[in-house]
């Protein structure tokens, strides 16, 4: 079965963001595939370069890059809900004339109709957070 997965809450604001991890790699370890996680709203703040948790915690920056890492699963995030939580790629830090980006290199700025594609293009497109 191919997956997607709609992320709509911050990290910091629950466990969303971490259960969808898990259940992306969960679905991967039984054989699925993860076509594309969209974040949109202050899902977003997932990509955030500078997170940082406790000792005894990963982020669920680490989680996503992860996945990205070792199973090539695309982490898209919507530039508009991206740029008005402060979060952008070198492009739009240079464009925006910011010193440096604030979003980790392991996700891709993307528009709306990329989550139209997931939806598309996968089984099931599951949601999280909202």
């Amino acid at each position: 079965m191919i997956y997607s997965l709609l992320i709509l809450s911050s990290p910091f604001s629950g466990d969303c963001s971490r259960t969808a991890a898990a259940f992306a790699r969960c679905a991967i370890a039984r054989g699925h595939t993860v076509h594309r996680v969209f974040f949109l709203d202050t899902g977003t703040l997932a990509s955030a370069a500078n997170s940082v948790s406790a000792q005894d915690e990963d982020t669920a920056l680490q989680s996503w890059a992860e996945l990205a890492d070792l199973h090539s699963v695309e982490l898209a995030i919507c530039i508009t809900s991206a740029l008005k939580h402060g979060m952008f790629d070198q492009t739009e830090a240079d464009r925006n004339k910011c010193p440096f980006s604030t979003m980790d290199p392991a996700f891709t700025m993307s528009g709306l109709g990329q989550l139209v594609d997931a939806y598309a293009s996968s089984d099931r497109l599951i949601t999280f957070g909202g």
